[in-house]
C-alpha cells in the first residue's frame, strides 16, 4: 500500500529521518510513537508531501509519488489530520463536508456528523472558528477528513486538547472506519489507547525504526527514559520532568 524506501530528510545540518524503509498494508491500523523529537511528525509529514524528502522514495499503490505535491498526493487518497486543526472565520462545516464529499447530499453529511458523535444536525452550520472548543475542532477535522473516503489517512496527536472521555468513542471511530472502507490508518501518539488499538506499533529514535510490534514489547523501550531525543542539561539534583 505504502512502501518508504531509504527515505532521508534533514533540516539545518540536522538528520532528522535517517535512511527509514517500511512497508504499510493495506487496511491495517498502525500507531507511531517515540520520544519527542524522534522525527514522528516529520514523518509523516514527508508521506503527506508538506517536507520534500532529501533521498530515498515513497511508492503509494504501486506509484512512485516521490515528487507529488501536497494536492496531486490527496487526489491519490492520502489524508493529513493535524495536531492542531486550523479554523476558518466565515467557513462552516456544512461548507467543508460540500467540500470535501464533492455534493450538498444531506444523507451523507448526516451520518457522517452521527458517527462522529455529534448530536444536534445544527451544529452543521456552526462556524469553524476561534469559538469551537478543541474537542469541537477535532471533530471537525475528523468529519471532514472521513468524508474524504481516503486510502490512506493520518492522524497527528488526535488526543490534543480533547477530553479523557473522547479517547475511546474516537479510537472506536477509526477502527470501523478501517474495517468498513478497508482505510490504512497511522496514528501518531503518546496514548496507551490507540497504541494498543494498532495492528503494528512502530517507535521512532532518532530519525529510525528502533521498534515494531505489538504495544506489550514497545513498553520496555516507552519506559525507558535513555530514548529521549531532548539531551536536557539538569542540575545535579534535579529531576527530568519526565
Amino acid at each position: 500500500m505504502l512502501n518508504l524506501q531509504n527515505l532521508c530528510f534533514s533540516s539545518d545540518n540536522r538528520q532528522i529521518i535517517d535512511d527509514l524503509s517500511f512497508s504499510f498494508q493495506k487496511g491495517k491500523f498502525y500507531a507511531i510513537t517515540g520520544p519527542n523529537g524522534s522525527g514522528k511528525t516529520t514523518l509523516s509529514k514527508l508521506i503527506m508531501g508538506i517536507h520534500k524528502s532529501t533521498s530515498g522514495r515513497i511508492i503509494f499503490d504501486g506509484q512512485d509519488i516521490t515528487g507529488y505535491s501536497v494536492t496531486e498526493r490527496a487526489k491519490a487518497g492520502i489524508a493529513y489530520a493535524f495536531q492542531h486543526p486550523a479554523r476558518f472565520k466565515g467557513i462552516t462545516l456544512r461548507d467543508l463536508l460540500n467540500i470535501a464529499l464533492g455534493k450538498d447530499h444531506k444523507s451523507d453529511m448526516r451520518d457522517i456528523v452521527e458517527k462522529i458523535g455529534i448530536c444536534s444536525f445544527e451544529f452543521l452550520d456552526k462556524q469553524v472558528d476561534s469559538k469551537l472548543s478543541g474537542g469541537e475542532i477535532k471533530k471537525i477535522e475528523m468529519a471532514t477528513t472521513i468524508a474524504l473516503n481516503p486510502k490512506l489517512v493520518m492522524y497527528d496527536e488526535p488526543d490534543t486538547g480533547i477530553d479523557l472521555w473522547t479517547i475511546d468513542p474516537m479510537v472506536n471511530l477509526l477502527k470501523r472506519e478501517q474495517a468498513e472502507k478497508g482505510t490504512t490508518t497511522i496514528v501518531i501518539s503518546h496514548n496507551r489507547t490507540f497504541l494498543e488499538a494498532a495492528d503494528t506499533v512502530i517507535l521512532i529514535k532518532s530519525g529510525k525504526i528502533a521498534y515494531q510490534g505489538d504495544t506489550r514489547g514497545a513498553l520496555p523501550m516507552l519506559n525507558d527514559l535513555s530514548i529521549c531525543n531532548q539531551n536536557c542539561k539538569v542540575h545535579e539534583n534535579d529531576g527530568c520532568f519526565r
